[in-house]
């Protein structure tokens, strides 16, 4: 199965679950993409606490071979930039995604 996943929260344990499904997804041998979008694209910029180990997570996913996408608008206006582990993307990008995936879920 192909899923998406459309991030749009900067809500540490949001975001925590997110990752953890996609992560069961991947283990599943799932195909999995999250967009981040709004508030998501600050992913990298959650501190990890004692209960969301956001940065873990994301290594995980990755190290899994999932796919994060930022969108290019919703990073410029909070003045960052893509990085690695999320390139810029565009509502194109996110489009795509929609119609490609089996499954399209939104936290956030």
């Amino acid at each position: 199965m192909k899923l998406g996943i459309i991030l749009q929260s900067n809500e540490p344990e949001h975001v925590w679950n997110a990752l953890r499904l996609a992560i069961t997804a991947r283990k599943a041998a799932h195909d999995v993409q999250i967009f981040l979008l709004s508030e998501g694209v600050e992913l990298e910029r959650i501190p990890d606490t004692e209960h969301f180990d956001i940065s873990k997570k994301v290594e995980e996913f990755t190290v899994l071979g999932g796919q994060l996408l930022a969108c290019g608008s919703c990073l410029k206006s909070r003045s960052q930039s893509e990085s690695a582990v999320c390139p810029i993307s565009t509502m194109a990008d996110l489009l795509r995604l929609i119609e490609e995936s089996d499954k399209v879920l939104t936290f956030g």
